[in-house]
């Protein structure tokens, strides 16, 4: 077993930024509907964490929901796929709503003044790729306010049902607990509330 292996987790490798335009395309937008998930969980003014953005499939959701008096801030490890969001909220003039931010490989890495800052946070297909999910899941818990919602979602074809109850159990120690459990499409979510 490599350093980045544990009985909860095998790292698997990054997304290629080359691969980005696969990620936004009209059939993973009806498929997925970002816009229903952002109407479920984001309210207007919220502060929203997306964590692993990508080319920011679900930021221009939760962006258009937060309205003028919320934040989003998206993070990748990616500078690329960063470039592409910060590329796409410009040309919709929804620039000034995102924060872009490259996390480190093994830390989100914001100031610690934004803890407790953050109403939603998701990690959408993207746990399978981070070095260590416990770390991951303490950092998110460190930044949502008390009662504030956590979505996270992994690909069945990339984690097992047994590796996905694993990263829910160590959800749950960093401070979670779980409010809805099920499928998004086929792939497995759950949904947590910190506190």
């Amino acid at each position: 077993m490599s350093p980045t292996e544990t009985p909860h987790h095998r790292q698997r490798e990054i997304f290629s930024v080359g691969k980005a335009a696969h990620l936004d395309t009209p059939l993973r937008h009806f498929i997925y509907r970002p816009d229903n998930l952002a109407g479920k969980y984001v309210k207007p003014g919220d502060r929203v964490l997306d964590f692993g953005c990508g080319p920011g499939f679900f930021t221009r959701a939760f962006t258009k929901r937060v309205g003028e008096n919320g934040q989003v801030f998206s993070m990748d490890l990616q500078e690329e796929m960063l470039a592409i969001v910060q590329g796409k909220m410009e040309a919709e003039g929804l620039a000034q709503r995102v924060t872009t931010h490259q996390c480190l490989p093994d830390s989100i890495n914001l100031p610690a003044e934004l803890n407790g800052t953050f109403d939603f946070a998701t990690a959408i297909f993207v746990v399978h790729e981070v070095p260590d999910p416990e770390k991951l899941f303490r950092e998110i818990a460190l930044l949502l306010r008390t009662g504030g919602t956590f979505f996270f979602s992994e690909p069945p074809f990339e984690v097992s049902g047994r590796e996905f109850r694993e990263k829910v159990a160590l959800a749950e120690e960093a401070g979670f607990r779980q409010v809805d459990r099920g499928f998004y499409f086929v792939n497995r979510m759950v949904v947590m509330r910190k506190g």
